[in-house]
């Protein structure tokens, strides 16, 4: 009977742990109200950042969610260079950056930005 205790208990934290390691699953809802730091740069048509050098502000809507959310988690990390970006995702929690990867990329690609 301890076996079988043992073994189950076993069982339950082993799929609680990989559970924890799993990201969270992105909610399209919550992340059209975490939208706030996109839209005025990323639903402009054809906005165009002049610092440090002219650059074109991509589309997201549309966009796979993988590639959304590694280029957030890429900002916060600091490994994509962006000073407003950097800034914008050191405040994004795991669950925001998921929410905002469902959001956009279930959005037709007509929201704003320059071409890729």
């Amino acid at each position: 009977m301890k076996l079988i205790v043992s073994v189950v208990l076993c069982a339950a934290f082993a799929a609680s742990a990989q559970a924890a390691d799993a990201p969270p699953v992105g909610n399209a809802a919550a992340g059209y109200n975490k939208t706030f730091h996109c839209v005025g740069c990323h639903e402009e048509p054809g906005y165009r950042m002049a610092y440090p050098v002219i650059y074109s502000v991509p589309k997201l809507g549309g966009q796979h969610a993988q590639y959304l959310s590694d280029a957030l988690h890429e900002y916060k990390s600091g490994a994509r260079s962006s000073t407003t970006m950097q800034a914008i995702a050191a405040d994004l929690t795991e669950q925001d950056i998921a929410d905002l990867a469902a959001y956009f990329s279930g959005e037709k690609n007509n929201n704003g930005g320059g071409e890729k």
